[in-house]
Formats: C-alpha cells, structure tokens, sequence
C-alpha cells in the first residue's frame, strides 16, 4: 500500500536498488533496470524522481524493482488500495500483462472479491486464519463449498464468471442437435448472443465430444439471477 520509493533517488536508481545491495556492478544493474523500465511502460521516466509521478506510476516503479531482482515468486498485500478505480484497474491490467509476459508466480492479497476474480487463476479464500475453499473464480461460484463462501461471493454476477460447464443440461432424446457449438469454458456471458439468437440448442463440445447443450431457458436462469449452486 505504500510503495517505498526513495525520494532521492531518480526511477532507474530506484528500480536497481535491490540489485546494488546484491553486490550487482553499476553497468549491469543500469543494463537490468532500464530494461525493466521499459517493460512496466515508465519508458522515458528514467530519470524522473518520484515526487514528479503519479502514484500509478510509482507504484509501477515499485513493480520493476521487484522484477529487476529476477524472483520466482512475487508477492502483493494489496498493493492498489491507495489508488482511484481508474488507476487501479490500469494498475491490475498491468499486473495481468505482466503475468503472462514475464511468467512468474503471483501471490496477490486482497479483500476485493472483485480484484480477485480478474486477476486470480486460482482464488484461496481464508477465515479466521483458515482455509475455507481455494478453486478457480468459477468453481467458487458455481460451487461455494459452505455457507461462508455463498454469502461471500452471493453478490457477483453469475454470468461474467461461470462458464457453460457450469449450466449445460444433458442432451435428450428429442433435442436437434445440428445448433452451433461452443466449448465448455466459454463465459455465459459472451455466450448469450449465441445462444438466444440460435433456434436450436447449442451444444457443449470439447475434443470433439459433445458434454451437454445450452438453450435459453439455462442462460436465463443465469441472467434472472435463478441457477443454484452446482
């Protein structure tokens, strides 16, 4: 929540801390910070202080130091709660992409439900200490394992987070089954349109198998708020 940039110092210094009190000579850790820079998109801010940034930006010089260091795992404690929405949903976008550009393990804190399925592959939630479920976004939805997780996630809308894995109903007998198909992960969401718009049902298939179908009446229970716990 506090980013612990030295005031003194410009961003590329900032960001090569970390390795000048590894022992790093001064060319390399220049070489390494500058390029880290340029990853996090402060490129042309090397040598601002950070009085002359917005936080946004500091909190991105705060980033590439922990990058510059090279670490296996990366560890946040909320680091965007001092920050406006606006900034702080760049700042998360910003985590995604360094995420899937750099692949390092992210360990990410927070108490917004929200942060945590936009950000999160795999979700821990805690009580008093103790681990109460961990699963990916949708499996917390679709299936809270007590009533501590239902009423946790109660609020979220269903349709941006279950997949169609989650509402599919086995095919019958008397389905036509020449609809259009999706595959099992599609977010209900983004399977809508498709699904109203078709006169048949969709169908759910994955390597070629089909899993289930998804006509209106299931997308609707998803919308109107009706699908229960799976």
């Amino acid at each position: 929540q506090h980013f612990g940039l030295l005031p003194h110092r410009r961003v590329v210094d900032n960001v090569a801390f970390g390795l000048e009190i590894r022992g790093t000579g001064k060319a390399e850790r220049t070489r390494k910070a500058l390029e880290v820079v340029e990853l996090v998109g402060l490129a042309g801010y090397e040598n601002a202080y950070p009085d002359q940034l917005s936080g946004g930006m500091q909190q991105r010089v705060g980033l590439a130091r922990a990058l510059a260091g090279d670490p296996d795992v990366l560890f946040f404690d909320e680091p965007f709660s001092a920050l406006d929405p606006l900034i702080r949903r760049d700042m998360q976008s910003e985590v995604i992409r360094l995420h899937h550009e750099v692949g390092k393990t992210m360990v990410f804190i927070t108490h917004d439900l929200s942060e945590a399925l936009r950000l999160g592959d795999r979700i821990l939630i805690m009580r008093d200490g103790r681990v109460v479920q961990c699963g990916t976004g949708d499996e917390l939805v679709g299936a809270p394992a007590d009533d501590y997780v239902r009423d946790f996630v109660k609020d979220v809308p269903r349709g941006d987070v279950l997949t169609l894995r989650w509402i599919m109903r086995p095919a019958q007998p008397g389905d036509d089954l020449d609809g259009p198909e999706l595959g099992p992960d599609v977010v209900v969401r983004e399977a809508i349109r498709v699904v109203l718009a078709a006169e048949k049902p969709v169908k759910v298939v994955e390597d070629g198998k089909l899993l289930g179908v998804v006509g209106d009446e299931e997308i609707l229970s998803v919308v109107a708020g009706r699908q229960g716990s799976a």
